[in-house]
Parts: C-alpha cells; sequence; structure tokens
C-alpha cells in the first residue's frame, strides 16, 4: 500500500509517493498558483496527484490516504485551514474539498509540523520517543513530536519557537515582537549579523568574499570567512552560535526532547556546528546533571521531510 504526501508552500507545491517502511519512491513538484483562488489550488494539487500515479504505474486505488502539509493555522481535526498567510486562505475545508477530488481519505497538517513527523518517524529522530524539529531558513521553522503525537496547541498556532524572545528589546521581528530567535538564528538573522559587523570593520575579509557589495552576502559568507582565518568572521559565528544555543536550552527546558533536529541551509556547516551547539547547550539546561541529554543533530530528509510527514498523517489519526 502506498500513501501520497504534499508539501504546499508559496512558490512550490511538491508531492511524492511513500510506501510502508516510509520510504519516497517517486516525487513531482509544480509552481503554487493562486490564480484560479482556492478552488483551483486544489485541482493543480489533485492533478498533480494523478500525475505522480500515472507516472509510477499505479492506480489511484492503490493510494491509501493523502497528506497535505500547509502553511497557517491548520485545524487538523476538521481539515480546516483557518488562515495561511502565505497562501492568503481565510477558513477553507481543505479536506473536504480535496477529498471530493480524490475520492481517498486526505488529512492535513501544518507544514512544518508534518516535517517534524518525517524526520521523527524515518529521519534523525527514528527510534526517539520525541522530537523538536527546528529548520534554521528565511526564519526558524518548527515542529513538536510528543510519543508519536504532534503539539499544534487549543488555538492550532502552537509550536511557533522562533518567536521565543531571546534578547528583550532586540530586533524587531515580523511577528511583531522584538528579540525573538527567528531575528538572530534564521540565515536571515545571520546575514543581517554579518552585515552590522562588516559596517564596523573595513579590513575584514568579508568584503573581499562579497567583492565589496553588502547585498551579496549570504549566510554561508561568514562562515567561508571564518574558515580562511577572519577574526570578525569568527566572532560572528560565535555570537550566532550562542544566540541559537540559548534558544535550543530553552526548547529543551520545556519540553525535554530526546533528539532536536536542525535543518536548512545553514545546517550544512556539519558536524563541528552541531558539536558546539551540543557544548553550549548542555551547560545552560536545567536537567545537565542527569545521566541523559537531548541529542543535538543534523537534520536528514532535507526538502523531502514535508512530504514523507504529510504521508505518514493518516497513520497517526
Amino acid at each position: 500500500m502506498y500513501y501520497i504526501g504534499i508539501d504546499l508552500g508559496g512558490t512550490n507545491i511538491a508531492a511524492g509517493i511513500v510506501d510502508d517502511a516510509h520510504q519516497l519512491c517517486y516525487k513531482l513538484s509544480i509552481k503554487t498558483s493562486m490564480d484560479q483562488g482556492f478552488d483551483g489550488l486544489c485541482e493543480d494539487m489533485a492533478q498533480l496527484c494523478r500525475q505522480l500515479v500515472k507516472e509510477m504505474g499505479i492506480g489511484l486505488e492503490e493510494i491509501k490516504s493523502v497528506g497535505i502539509g500547509c502553511p497557517g493555522m491548520i485545524n487538523e481535526r476538521t481539515g480546516e485551514i483557518v488562515f495561511s498567510n502565505n497562501l492568503d486562505i481565510y477558513h477553507e475545508n481543505l479536506v473536504e474539498k480535496m477529498e471530493g477530488l480524490l475520492w481517498r481519505p486526505v488529512y492535513c497538517a501544518n507544514d512544518a509540523n508534518a516535517a517534524a513527523l518525517g524526520e521523527y518517524a524515518a529521519g534523525g529522530g527514528a527510534s526517539a520517543s520525541s522530537l523538536v524539529a527546528i529548520t534554521l531558513g528565511t526564519g526558524v521553522g518548527s515542529g513538536i513530536i510528543i510519543d508519536g503525537k504532534m503539539v499544534g496547541g487549543f488555538n492550532y498556532s502552537g509550536g511557533e519557537l522562533g518567536h521565543m524572545v531571546i534578547k528583550v528589546h532586540g530586533r524587531r521581528c515580523t511577528c511583531g515582537r522584538r528579540g525573538c530567535l527567528e531575528t538572530y538564528a534564521s540565515a536571515t538573522g545571520l546575514i543581517q549579523s554579518t552585515k552590522d559587523a562588516m559596517l564596523h570593520d573595513e579590513t575584514t575579509l568579508l568584503w573581499d568574499l562579497v567583492e565589496g557589495d553588502l547585498e551579496c552576502v549570504t549566510g554561508k559568507t561568514v562562515f567561508d570567512a571564518r574558515e580562511q582565518g577572519d577574526l570578525v568572521a569568527a566572532a560572528v559565528v560565535e555570537e550566532y552560535i550562542g544566540y541559537l544555543a540559548v534558544g535550543l536550552a530553552n526548547i529543551v527546558n520545556a519540553f525535554q526532547p530526546e533528539v532536536i533536529t536542525i535543518g536548512g541551509g545553514i545546517s550544512h556547516q556539519g558536524d563541528w556546528l552541531m558539536a558546539a551547539l551540543q557544548e553550549k547547550v548542555d551547560t545552560q539546561v536545567f536537567g545537565r546533571f542527569g545521566d541523559k541529554q537531548t541529542r543535538i543533530k543534523r537534520a536528514q530528509l532535507g526538502n523531502d521531510a514535508g512530504i514523507i510527514g504529510a504521508a505518514l498523517l493518516g497513520s497517526i489519526y
């Protein structure tokens, strides 16, 4: 038996067929279009599902269920998108619409929670009883899985760990608060920290790496300069690790997960970054005197986590 998982994003819709062993067998993607509104978006997803099974050489009747990870506030029990700012959708029942198009059981969840479920079941959290997945991208995405269940809160907007404040009166966040983890630990935050450091030191190697153009700074620039021995870059990275470690320690204190997985482009720095975070977090958490500590690991599924997690939604309801 197979399952279809759909990762619905503001830019792309990625979908794949997943088997009983949680392996991704085949996947496709298309551009997200809201030109025809909510109904058109659903028809695009349904057509993508039909194309998937056709290209894999199976029938739609062999799909046990379809799961959809969607950005925003998602009522997992009723299948309603309460609000999705990325898609400009308010109070539309996604499950009802998709079941009418596909005639298969459909489930939905917040996209970050679905990705966390994927890592929990088939990635960095496999064999763990609890996991928090953190994605360091434009923002800080997060999902919480406790004993196989996603934690979303009674108002469908829980688990937004990027919006915990780690620096009072700090940088303004898109959520309206100041000093959120997202403003310092996301790739966007790291780029801002890098630019700030460059403006205070005209001699740093960072200027050479971007050929004198601040707009060419990426989340990788400061790590490249650090590797080449630049002291300004090393200080920015150390500060960045410190901010992220504070956020991770807060997460450990609140949830005590067995595993925290770190995904996104910054996680590609690899084992040394995970080790540095582990060392700092272990000295800050309340349970540091216990026999066991939360393990900080690099996420394993990459962009496939959302597809695999969405496909597994039917197995947890």
